[in-house]
């Protein structure tokens, strides 16, 4: 009874000890360190694998005579058979860090931790892919879908697509608000059928709202508010807005996040994103529109409205550049929390409602370009749901969630691009758009320069039409591997997105030449005598210092020449990561060297005969030395196979 535990406890230690031993002389060998996991299941292979190969050669030594003296010899071959076994768990580690590489595999740990957050995403999963084949675009999400060529066709899908994003939830409803923006992605029919999704979103209750303002606020709706109309104003996919009156009498709106929203909007961008790199893999309409950079774009600006501090911040912004025809609300930051946004009242009616008006659709426009051209911070989600006819007549600007921000010289990068248009210069045009994105080391400028004076061609001739002009410009742009910066790439949405807002606003509006009228009006201006002047006069102080300098270095450069004493020091490897690069790579070159001439000595000595006996009718000397040259040959190449497999950091 007592020897049963005793027994179990010393085999438990015996293991452990072996583990350890191991562990260690395989780490050390490699020079990798390894988890505890992937080393207690080499230790149990390798010891799985040691046994047939050990018996064999373990058995012999019974056979020797008890009475006579093995000499050391027999030590040297048990040696040989630890390493061999050390080499087993070696191979082991090596063939598990190339068929699962750390990282691939999630730990136990984390596993059982994100166990529930998959089996919740799962069922997400499911209610969504119920909903899509509910409505009839099943075969579409496996990319069978029939291809529909009639007007009536692309209607009854796009009110389908518009029917399952509704009941998807706020996720999808402001993922179908953001595509009713892209004329430049969509058939008309989709556009306009999901721009419903503006004003149609079911509010929230009274029950539900009022505890994410007492929660946010820190006391009642009405003591911190003199009056409170609980009958929503608006609902949107986000949040939704309530009229009030602060105790000073300003009459205010308040914005209330939805409650529970982020762990649902977490979960249904993942979802999105899955879908998104499905649907690109596996449809050709998928990958034409580029599904996962929509995603990502998507999930980056629903993230950021989730935080109504970003959005009264951007506000604050916004309404700081010089007034113009265009009125922003201003927000009243001692109010402003996590979760709730309160601001200005601007008295109107929604932009869908107005009637078309050419003169508001320009104040529109050049307020846009102004705010990215010349103030550098600006709208970068201008559609029609974020814009009203103001009472008083102009518009309002409303939701500032996504703002963008450009400094100087991109600005300046981008006015020379834009009159570079106006003068349809393709040289000029090429040489500002190699200035607004980053210059790749190789690039077909000549190319680049003809497809530039295409796509003018195509858009910029009068009387011509500039739908998908920036879809144009995006697929030159991608084809001559140009990576566009965050910053510009949100230039270039806000402006495709302002281009459908305009045509809602007042159709047939030119945006070309109303773009080429800001430049002729504002732009120009800065090449004005007054202008030019100053800024000489400012690029001449900031290079005085350096021309007082000039003349001394100049003599100084003069002398040493005349004297033979001119040189030029040049510090080859002087970074610090590229001489860690040629050492690492000496070092599994000599590596590699080394155990190709001991595996190539170890054969030799294998096959030489004679020599001292080590082992009677077992093994000599020559082979014993051999087969330890053919181990640490094997050690050498593994110890360069696993910094194939693991790069050193």
């Amino acid at each position: 009874m007592i020897e049963s535990p005793l027994l179990i406890i010393s085999g438990t230690l015996s293991f452990a000890a072996v583990v350890a031993v191991l562990a260690i002389a395989a780490q050390r060998l490699l020079g990798v360190r390894f988890g505890l996991v992937r080393i207690l299941v080499a230790t149990v292979v390798t010891l799985g694998l040691a046994g047939p190969v050990l018996i064999p050669v373990l058995s012999v030594f019974r056979s020797t005579d008890p009475e006579r003296d093995p000499g050391t010899g027999p030590l040297w071959v048990v040696f040989l058979l630890m390493m061999v076994v050390a080499l087993i768990m070696m191979v082991v580690l090596v063939i598990a860090e190339a068929l699962v590489p750390p990282g691939s595999v999630p730990g136990p740990v984390e596993f059982f931790r994100s166990l529930r957050g998959r089996l919740s995403r799962g069922r997400r999963y499911s209610q969504i892919t119920r909903i899509a084949v509910r409505h009839g675009l099943g075969p579409y999400l496996r990319g069978r879908g029939d291809r529909v060529d009639d007007r009536g066709g692309r209607v009854r899908l796009a009110r389908s697509l518009r029917e399952a994003l509704d009941e998807g939830g706020v996720t999808f409803v402001k993922l179908g608000q953001v595509l009713s923006t892209r004329r430049d992605l969509l058939p008309a029919e989709f556009v306009e059928e999901l721009g419903s999704l503006q004003d149609k979103v079911t509010p929230a209750p009274w029950s539900e709202i009022e505890p994410v303002l007492l929660a946010e606020l820190g006391a009642p709706v009405d003591e911190v508010f003199a009056a409170f109309d609980r009958v929503p104003l608006a609902a949107a996919s986000i949040a939704q807005a309530y009229t009030a009156r602060l105790p000073g009498g300003e009459d205010v709106v308040v914005k209330v996040q939805r409650p529970g929203i982020r762990s649902v909007v977490a979960k249904d961008l993942d979802i999105v994103a899955r879908l998104a790199a499905t649907l690109e893999t596996r449809t050709r309409w998928g990958r034409s529109l580029g599904l996962r950079d929509l995603a990502e774009g998507f999930a980056v600006a629903l993230r950021e409205e989730l935080d109504f501090r970003i959005e009264a911040a951007n506000m604050a912004a916004v309404a700081a550049a010089p007034p113009g025809p265009i009125v922003y609300p201003v927000p009243y930051p001692r109010h402003c929390t996590e979760r709730v946004l309160v601001m200005q009242r601007l008295e109107g009616k929604p932009l869908a409602q107005a009637p078309a008006d050419p003169a508001l659709a320009r104040d529109l426009l050049d307020c846009l370009l102004r705010q990215i051209l010349v103030d550098g911070v600006f709208h970068a989600d201008p559609h029609p749901g974020n814009i009203m006819v103001l009472t008083g007549g102009g518009l309002g600007l409303l939701d500032f969630g996504s703002v963008g921000r450009l400094d100087g010289a991109m600005r300046s990068a981008l006015q020379r691009f834009l009159l570079a248009m106006n003068r349809q210069d393709p040289l000029a045009v090429t040489d500002a758009l190699l200035e607004v994105v980053p210059r790749p080391e190789e690039i077909d400028e000549a190319g680049l320069q003809r497809a530039l004076g295409q796509f003018m061609a195509r858009h910029l001739g009068p009387g011509l039409n500039s739908v998908a002009m920036f879809t144009d410009l995006f697929r030159i742009i991608s084809t001559y591997g140009l990576s566009i910066p965050p910053e510009v790439a949100a230039v270039f949405r806000a402006l495709a997105t302002l281009e459908g807002t305009l045509v809602r606003l007042a159709p047939g509006f030119n945006l070309v030449d109303e773009a080429r009228a800001f430049a002729g009006a504002h732009l120009a201006s800065a090449l004005q005598s007054g202008t030019l002047k100053e800024s000489l006069l400012q690029e001449a102080a900031a290079l005085l210092p350096m021309v007082r300098r000039l003349p001394r270095r100049l003599e100084r450069i003069a002398s040493a020449a005349e004297h033979g004493r001119l040189s030029v020091n040049v510090r080859l490897l002087a970074d610090e990561r590229d001489r860690r690069f040629v050492t690492g790579l000496l070092h599994q070159v000599v590596l590699t060297v080394l155990g190709a001439t001991s595996g190539l000595m170890g054969v030799l000595l294998i096959g030489t005969p004679g020599g001292p006996v080590v082992l009677p009718q077992v093994m000599r000397l020559y082979e014993l030395i051999g087969y330890n040259l053919l181990v640490i040959s094997v050690i050498l190449v593994l110890r360069v196979l696993i910094l194939v497999f693991r790069p050193r950091q």
